[in-house]
């Protein structure tokens, strides 16, 4: 990032939103659970790597709502919008322009399988959180998609370090088809957290249902509590 003093200021934010949601976040499914289910040997968090019910696979399979929206760099926005001091709207040269992050995490999707180990870059949703300040009620995410998608995220889960929104995976410009030129993951739920071809981040002050909490899938979506349907 060229700008030092933008930095410094992304940097300050990032600690305090840190500090306001730790104990959240230390609190979640992934982070406090005694006896997380699953098998294999633990990862990073100190989890089962394959959670409950799933099983790993070497491809990557496509799952949509059936229409793969084709943006381009010149033409793609990201809205932060809502429960924020400073909503703004994203170019690709501004997102391009945050600080980058490298990451290895899997990725488990609610059809049962899971594909481990893959290599990512792109920009941590606490960074962006960090350039919008969201608001003291702000509680949730609402994440909406260029194919008319729509997902809920608690914040709590949304601003670890791990949830990015991604380019780049295994060195490549994230396809058409996996939800290029971006889409957000969220590693430590399942994959439908993570909007494809995303293009608004709405932070809000309740939870509000997304296009498959509404049609019956969980709301919080924790792969080794076997989450997967709301009750």
């Amino acid at each position: 990032m060229e700008d030092p003093e933008k930095l410094e200021r992304i940097v300050e934010a990032r600690m305090k939103l840190k500090m306001r949601f730790e104990q959240q976040m230390k609190s979640t499914p992934s982070m406090a659970d005694d006896l997380p289910k699953g098998s294999g040997k633990p990862n990073r968090h100190g989890i089962p790597t394959i959670p409950i019910g799933q099983t790993p696979t070497v491809k990557w399979p496509v799952l949509d709502l059936g229409y793969h929206p084709n943006i381009s760099q010149a033409r793609w926005r990201l809205t932060i919008d809502g429960a924020v001091e400073h909503p703004l709207v994203l170019t690709w040269k501004d997102f391009i322009a945050l600080p980058q992050t490298k990451d290895t995490s899997d990725f488990h999707c609610v059809t049962t399988w899971s594909k481990l180990n893959m290599h990512w870059k792109g920009v941590s949703l606490l960074d962006l959180a960090a350039l919008v300040q969201p608001k003291p009620e702000a509680t949730h995410l609402l994440c909406y998609g260029y194919d008319t998608y729509t997902t809920n995220i608690a914040l709590e889960e949304a601003l670890k370090p791990d949830v990015l929104l991604v380019h780049t995976f295994d060195g490549q410009p994230l396809t058409v088809e996996h939800g290029g030129p971006c889409r957000m993951i969220t590693p430590q739920l399942y994959a439908w957290k993570g909007t494809k071809w995303i293009k608004r981040i709405r932070f809000m002050a309740e939870n509000q249902l997304g296009f498959w909490e509404e049609r019956g899938y969980s709301n919080t979506a924790y792969p080794w509590r076997n989450d997967r349907y709301s009750d």
